[in-house]
């Protein structure tokens, strides 16, 4: 770019800007501000000489540069927007579980108002007789459920003729065929009532539990509730 009649210090600028090229200026572009580039532009129109105007063809090259920063400022603001629809798709997610029961870890069940309920554990291995006891809150028996051989993984187990919407817990025990213990990972069983948007993460509003779950914590979804 020719000299133009500016400060000295501007003008020093400006001469250096003329003698870079087009690959050092797109490099100096990625270290300056749109706010910067804008003003050494109205710098340069300002105070270039009337006799010998700024080069065309370079202004057109520092527009360019403006562009590609102003281009990555609104791809940030983009992956912004995409983050901030996670929320909502989480939001949506959680939305599909109310009226379904899903088990957390923990062992307790919470009866329905027609005083049934469902359960569920997970089996490390094969058991050839298996046995769940209902706890009642004020810690009696409430009844046995007799499965007999369940295999490996996730078992389901329901009772009925309990008291309505009442919390109760449940121990399992589990032999293989060989008479060893087998190891058991039991669930609390919730129906899921509604979802609450008010933290950084959805929740559920659950029955028989005035804590709300985090979706992260469902273990596994049983499907719809009766009632």
């Amino acid at each position: 770019m020719t000299s133009l009649a500016i400060p000295s210090t501007t003008a020093a600028a400006s001469t250096t800007a003329s003698t870079t090229s087009g690959t050092s200026s797109a490099s100096a572009a990625a270290g300056l501000t749109q706010s910067d580039f804008l003003q050494l532009l109205t710098a340069q129109l300002q105070y270039q000489s009337p006799t010998s105007p700024a080069d065309p063809t370079q202004l057109a090259e520092e527009f360019a540069d403006i562009t590609e920063v102003d281009g990555i400022n609104q791809l940030n603001s983009q992956v912004s927007s995409i983050v901030s629809s996670g929320a909502a798709g989480q939001i949506a997610q959680a939305s599909s579980l109310v009226g379904k029961q899903v088990a957390v870890s923990g062992d307790t069940v919470s009866t329905n108002a027609a005083g049934s309920a469902q359960g569920a554990f997970n089996l490390s291995s094969a058991a050839s007789n298996v046995n769940v006891s209902v706890i009642a809150p004020n810690g009696t028996i409430a009844g046995t459920i007799q499965l007999g051989a369940l295999a490996a993984g996730q078992q389901n187990f329901s009772f009925s003729g309990a008291t309505a919407n009442t919390q109760y817990t449940y121990n399992v025990s589990a032999t293989g065929s060989a008479g060893s213990a087998v190891s058991v990972t039991p669930y609390s069983v919730y129906t899921v009532q509604g979802v609450n948007v008010s933290g950084t993460a959805p929740t559920l509003n659950v029955a028989g539990d005035a804590t709300p779950i985090p979706v992260s914590s469902i273990q596994t979804v049983l499907g719809g509730t009766s009632s």
